[in-house]
């Protein structure tokens, strides 16, 4: 038996959307049966940049473990960063 999907609401912006399908069931308007997966290859996180300021000998040592594993330095720092996060 197929249900009566009420049709998908409009929005002004993202944070109206977000506000919508936090209090609202997306049964209501999506017929998930009919869902596809999906792959966005090329999506990126969103990234910030920031200004850290490190002891010249601390910098030097990660920069030695990052060409020891033939990354860049800062790709390294992230990493140990995730790691040290995933730990807690």
């Amino acid at each position: 038996m197929t249900r009566k999907r009420k049709s998908k609401p409009t929005f002004k912006n993202e944070g109206e959307e977000r506000v919508f399908w936090e209090t609202h069931d997306s049964t209501d308007h999506v017929d998930w049966s009919k869902a596809q997966r999906v792959r966005f290859p090329n999506l990126k996180p969103s990234t910030k940049p920031i200004s850290l300021r490190l002891p010249v000998g601390l910098l030097e040592k990660i920069k030695t473990e990052a060409n020891k594993r033939d990354v860049p330095y800062q790709s390294l720092i992230k990493v140990w960063l995730s790691e040290k996060i995933a730990s807690m």
